[in-house]
This record gives C-alpha cells, structure tokens and sequence, in this order.
C-alpha cells in the first residue's frame, strides 16, 4: 500500500497535469475561437466577394448588350448627313423641265431605299413644323414671334431628328415660336 507521502505526492502531480491539460484546454478553446472568427470573417468577405463579381458580370453584360444594340450607331449618324443632302437636292430641282423630272424621280427612288433601310433598322426621323418644343428631342437654334402660333410651337426645321430604336441620336435643329 501507498504511504501518505506517496499518495499526497501523486495527488500533487495529478493537480498538476490537470493544471497542464485544463490550460492546454483553455488555449485550444481561445484557438478555436480564434479560427471560427477568421472563418466567418473570411465567408462574409467571400459572400461579398461573390455579390461584388455578380453586379460586375450584370454590368458588363447590360454594356455588351448596349453595344450589340446600338453598334451601327456611328454607320447611321454619317448616312443621316446624306439623307439630309438629297433632301435639299429634291427640293432645290427645277420641276419646270422634263430633265429635272427625271432626276427628281431618281432622288426619290434614293430616298425612299434609304427609307425602307431605317425602316429596317428601327431608325426614325421626327420633328415637323407645329410640333411643339421638347428639350430632350430639339435644340433651338433660332427664336422668332408669331402671334397666330403657340408658345414654344416649332416654326421652321432646319434639321429633323432622327432615333435609333429607343435612342436620341441626332436632335432636331429648330426655330421657336416665343410670344
């Protein structure tokens, strides 16, 4: 049997290897703490990272598709000029003489192709006399007075606008009516 001297000398040793393991224990718990909070720090930032990437990939595909939309933009502002020449051609002819009306028809054939094109391709003029002022279709190159017209009536145009699809892509060039 075991003198006191040997049963209090274990007893001592026990308290102390229970010491040992019980603050092995508590830095294991402060570890696992630890780690379960950088864990969910690191969640958290992939969650946002996640969302941050989504909205990129939402944009780029809204500006793709705007792209892919409106790509022939350019190509129809530079035929728009063209347009607006052969008009000033067929009213600038001459209808007194047979040569004339010939050319006359050809300017008309042109232009009702070029028309059947912007039909084509979603692209529409606006803007006639009458019309009243709209800051987001017109400019204003020009104000006068009539007193048998509306306030902010259009009265002469120099430039009609034109739309591709839902877009403004030249504004009507106009004179004002202001009383």
């Amino acid at each position: 049997m075991k003198s006191k001297k040997q049963s209090s000398k274990d007893n001592s040793s026990n308290k102390k290897k229970i010491g040992k393991v019980s603050a092995k224990i508590d830095k294991n718990k402060l570890l696992i703490e630890k780690i379960t909070t950088e864990n969910k720090d690191l969640e958290d930032k992939l969650l946002r990272s996640k969302a941050e990437f989504e909205n990129f990939r939402k944009r780029k595909e809204k500006e793709i598709m705007d792209i892919i939309k409106y790509e022939g933009k350019d190509v129809i502002n530079a035929m728009i000029s063209i347009v607006d020449d052969l008009e000033r051609l067929y009213l600038a002819i001459n209808m007194d003489n047979d040569s004339n009306k010939a050319l006359q028809d050809g300017v008309s054939m042109i232009q009702g192709k070029i028309d059947k094109i912007f039909t084509e391709r979603e692209i529409t003029s606006f803007c006639e006399e009458g019309d009243i002022l709209d800051s987001d279709l017109h400019d204003a190159l020009m104000v006068k007075q009539k007193k048998d017209r509306k306030e902010n009536e259009i009265l002469e145009v120099f430039e009609k606008g034109y739309k591709y699809r839902d877009r403004v892509i030249r504004h009507a060039k106009v004179v004002v009516n202001k009383s």
